[in-house]
C-alpha cells in the first residue's frame, strides 16, 4: 500500500475515533448536571459516578488516544500540513479539548469525593464547550482559511 492509501486509512480511523471521542465529550458534563442535581440521593450519586468513570476510562480516554495517534500518523505522512496556519489553530483547539477532558476527570474525582464545586448551571454551560470547538475544528479542516 502506498502512502496515499495509508493516509486515507489513517484519516478514516481518525474520523471514527473522533466520533467516539466527541460522543463522550458531549455527554460527560450532561452526566455531571444530573450528578449535581441528585447529589443528596446517595444511590443516584453513586450511579452517576459509575457512569462517569466508565465514560471517561472506557470510551473517552481510548477514543482520544486513538484520535491523537491517527492524527499524528496523518501529520507524519503529510508534514507540510504543519506549515499551514489553519492547522496551528486546529491543533490549539485540540489542546483545548484535551484540557476539557482533563478537567472532566478532575470534576469526576471531586464529585465522587462529595466536593460539588460546580453548580448544575455551570455544568450545563460547560456542556456546550465541545460543540463550539467541534464547529471551529470542522470549519478549519474544510475551509483551511489561513
Amino acid at each position: 500500500m502506498d502512502s496515499a492509501h495509508w493516509y486515507l486509512l489513517l484519516k478514516a480511523l481518525h474520523f471514527i475515533s473522533l466520533v467516539a471521542w466527541f460522543a463522550g465529550l458531549f455527554y460527560i458534563f450532561r452526566l455531571f448536571v444530573y450528578h449535581v442535581k441528585f447529589k443528596d440521593q446517595a444511590n443516584m450519586a453513586q450511579a452517576y459516578s459509575l457512569m462517569e468513570r466508565k465514560l471517561l476510562y472506557v470510551i473517552m480516554h481510548p477514543a482520544m488516544t486513538l484520535t491523537l495517534i491517527f492524527g499524528t500518523g496523518m501529520l507524519i505522512l503529510s508534514p507540510s500540513l504543519l506549515e499551514r496556519g489553519w492547522m496551528h489553530t486546529k491543533l490549539f483547539c485540540i489542546i483545548l479539548l484535551i484540557a476539557y477532558q482533563i478537567f472532566a476527570g478532575v470534576t469526576h474525582r471531586k464529585f465522587k469525593a462529595g466536593d460539588y464545586f460546580l453548580s448544575e448551571k455551570a455544568c450545563r454551560f460547560l456542556n456546550e464547550v465541545p460543540t463550539l470547538l467541534l464547529i471551529a475544528i470542522v470549519f478549519l479542516a474544510i475551509f483551511k482559511p489561513f
